[in-house]
């Protein structure tokens, strides 16, 4: 249960920037309220913390998330919808969350992306022409059906 009001909805949290990794004076988070608001498992929350992507404190035995791990899954499932593998997801994650030089981290997240975009167009691309060649087909059954005095239904 929050010890606060719950924050705004996933969807108005800015995107560039991820709270304060001390910033546990916000408001906390159970793991049943953020699977509720993600639509997710809690199962699938204690995956992306076996995985690093998400580090919760505890309260006796049960696990309290802050702000910052909610931003943290938050972006986690929007890299996931992207098409990211987990490994990528967490190197932008925690891109995110480093106070060093990001310059290298930034020129190596667009060469992901890059692959990502080339990887779509190239589906788009295949979807498109199957597509096309679906049509051809429903035209000749269209046409074949015609010929035979048959409906199309």
């Amino acid at each position: 249960m929050s010890t606060e009001t719950r924050p705004t909805p996933a969807d108005d949290l800015p995107e560039d920037v991820l709270p304060d990794a001390s910033d546990a004076a916000g408001p906390l988070f159970t793991i049943t309220e953020l699977a509720a608001e993600f639509d997710i498992t809690p199962r699938a929350i204690r995956f992306y913390e076996d995985m690093g992507l998400l580090t919760p404190a505890r309260a006796g035995r049960n696990r309290v998330y802050t702000q910052r791990d909610r931003t943290r899954l938050k972006l986690t499932l929007r890299g996931k919808r992207l098409g990211l593998s987990l490994q990528e997801v967490k190197q932008l994650v925690d891109m995110y969350d480093s106070q060093a030089d990001t310059v290298p981290q930034l020129r190596a997240f667009l060469g992901v992306l890059g692959q990502h975009r080339s990887q779509l167009q190239q589906q788009l691309s295949d979807i498109e022409v199957t597509l096309a060649e679906i049509a051809q087909h429903e035209e000749r059954c269209h046409t074949l059906l015609a010929e035979a005095g048959q409906p199309a239904d």
